[in-house]
């Protein structure tokens, strides 16, 4: 499923999001960014400790915030930490929105061309997949709203249920 809000292309996409050739792919992270499970194992395992160590070097970070670090051995040139839940492993659609907006932001101030998320909270932190997807596409629009150079952004996913969350939540979403 893709479609267009102004000038970028939106996909989701079954994806390994450690695979992906992309300018950035985001971390859905803990605010000490350390990487033990879900997508932030998978990226060190993947990409190699060296991502790790960067990333816990410049936390922790406030619920909601990113920063950026190398890529390590992953075909993206950067890793976009976005703190979706603190030491309790405890989400919110707020700290998703920070989260997907502070990770918009990282991309702009980096003139990247492209990012790939994952479904932000929906792992370790339990959320809710539908809601996540209405949150996360929501902020997503409306930052291509206020302009941006982004020329794509994925959603990579692994279920068939991730799949139809967000494709349903893309296409549904008013532009």
């Amino acid at each position: 499923m893709e479609r267009y809000i102004g000038t970028t292309l939106i996909k989701v996409e079954r994806a390994d999001l450690t695979t992906l050739e992309v300018d950035a792919i985001v971390n859905a992270a803990n605010t000490r960014l350390l990487m033990g499970g879900g997508v932030a194992g998978a990226i060190k395992r993947r990409g190699g400790a060296e991502i790790e160590r960067e990333a816990v070097a410049l936390g922790p970070i406030p619920v909601g915030e990113a920063v950026v670090t190398g890529a390590g051995k992953l075909p993206a040139k950067y890793v976009i930490h976005a703190a979706t839940m603190a030491m309790d492993f405890q989400t919110d659609a707020g700290k998703i929105r920070l989260a997907t907006r502070n990770s918009l932001l990282r991309a702009e101030e980096r003139q990247l061309r492209s990012v790939a998320f994952p479904a932000l909270g929906t792992g370790v932190g339990g959320f809710p997949l539908q809601e996540a997807a209405r949150v996360m596409l929501e902020e997503i629009r409306d930052h291509l709203r206020k302009g941006s150079r982004l020329e794509t952004i994925i959603i990579a996913v692994l279920s068939d249920e991730a799949y139809r969350a967000f494709a349903s939540e893309l296409e549904g979403l008013s532009g």
